[in-house]
């Protein structure tokens, strides 16, 4: 009896994060409120699982890393197998990348990090840069680039992230030819590395002084 409650206690949860995450997508000042109408469950209930909606957006964002995770895992022997995995999971749902790393920033500078479980997001993120570190510290060496394991993991985030602004821009959908060929040219150029590489220090340097 106890076994079925747990399993029915899970499958609402699941039931809620998933109508979040639609809900999210949709506008990201949906309510609980709105969710317990959603799924016809009294708000006392639904405040069994998540005390709060920022509790509730905290799971999401664990949720998507823990994903991530997974495909770190799976692919962490060959990393021209990897990239094009981590970059099209967040590719080819660019409005959700966006929306989770603008709620992570904005949780992170209005809301004690005591409050939420942002030691278990960094503990996920933590286990994933050292799935992957052998082998993106092997293909730096094997392609002689000078460059830190970390710099080329924000360096890949950041095309990633821009390719799904890109993507995700009413705007730029209008002129972008195919989307097909442009999200393969993001993905070979976070495996590519200039051959001829301009020295950009002076210019640096008179910007910063």
């Amino acid at each position: 009896m106890k076994l079925q409650r747990q399993e029915i206690y899970k499958e609402r949860e699941q039931q809620i994060v998933s109508v979040a995450e639609s809900l999210l997508l949709e506008n990201q000042n949906f309510t609980l409120d709105e969710i317990a109408k959603e799924l016809d469950l009294a708000k006392g209930t639904l405040y069994k699982h998540f005390s709060s909606k920022n509790e509730l957006l905290m799971h999401l964002i664990i949720e998507n890393e823990n994903k991530v995770l997974e495909i770190s895992k799976a692919y962490n022997h060959d990393i021209k197998e990897y990239i094009p995995r981590y970059m099209l999971y967040h590719l080819l749902d660019p409005k959700k990348t966006i929306i989770l790393h603008q709620i992570e920033e904005h949780l992170t500078m209005t809301v004690s990090q005591s409050s939420l479980a942002f030691d278990e997001l960094y503990r996920v993120r933590q286990e994933r840069i050292l799935c992957i570190r052998d082998m993106i510290e092997q293909y730096l060496k094997v392609m002689n680039y000078d460059i830190s394991i970390r710099d080329y993991s924000s360096y890949v985030w950041s095309l990633t992230f821009g390719a799904s602004l890109l993507l995700n821009s009413s705007f730029y959908q209008r002129s972008i030819g195919s989307r097909k060929k442009l999200i393969n040219l993001y993905i070979n150029q976070a495996l590519a590395f200039p051959q001829n590489q301009i020295n950009t220090d002076s210019f640096l340097d008179e910007e910063m002084s």
